[in-house]
């Protein structure tokens, strides 16, 4: 992967979304109990309603699922210069977010991030 890229995981029931900021490393959404796995993020957050940003290494947030480079919303929207996405990225490291699955979810999050608007397309194609 590119710095910039939307990075699609697949998990056993839905896609986890992380966005490549470089030399091995992501950002994601991962639950605020920091004693919870980063592999089960959206089951873990769907309940608490709150998701701490981290940057993590790719192959840990991966850990045995497969993945793919998937920047599917180039097609209809325009990504930031891809310094301004590593910028943005960075400002929310750490800190604690709103997790909603319908509307502030991990894929939310990172396509935010690479083009300044939200959008989930599993949260569209599951409604």
């Amino acid at each position: 992967p590119r710095p910039g890229d939307l990075i699609e995981i697949d998990r056993k029931f839905y896609q986890h979304w992380a966005l490549y900021l470089g030399d091995g490393y992501v950002i994601n959404v991962t639950p605020v109990d920091e004693g919870a796995p980063s592999l089960s993020v959206s089951t873990t957050s769907i309940f608490t309603r709150r998701a701490k940003v981290k940057k993590q290494l790719l192959t840990e947030v991966v850990g045995n699922d497969g993945w793919r480079v998937n920047n599917k919303y180039d097609r209809s929207r325009t990504p930031l210069p891809v310094e301004e996405i590593i910028r943005r990225a960075e400002r929310w490291i750490d800190k604690e977010v709103t997790y909603d699955v319908l509307s502030s979810n991990c894929e939310h999050f990172v396509t935010m991030l690479r083009y300044r608007q939200p959008a989930s397309e599993q949260v569209s194609d599951t409604v």
